[in-house]
């Protein structure tokens, strides 16, 4: 695995302790997942804002279409696909 070191902020250090003690996991733990949520919500942003595809978001979370589609629900962004989108891919399985 590789390693990286960076310089905080003070205010940043003290956000990453404190968190760290509420969910009770050390800061190596907690530092690489909120990079991962960052990651997922950066894309999500992209995507929102129409600059990656429905597929292209899949790809960068590793994830199926259906599994970003029920992701992008539970975030709260619109479905890609519309009802008639559905209709015709019930028709076709």
């Amino acid at each position: 695995m590789p390693v990286i070191s960076l310089r905080l902020k003070d205010k940043d250090f003290s956000r990453l302790d404190e968190f760290s003690k509420m969910v009770n996991k050390d800061k190596s733990t907690v530092a690489r997942e909120l990079l991962e949520k960052g990651w997922k919500f950066s894309m999500i942003s992209l995507y929102r804002d129409g600059k990656l595809s429905l597929g292209t978001l899949a790809s960068k979370l590793e994830l199926s279409i259906s599994e970003t589609i029920d992701l992008l629900a539970g975030v709260g962004v619109k479905s890609p696909v519309g009802y008639d989108d559905y209709l015709k891919g019930f028709e076709t399985l």
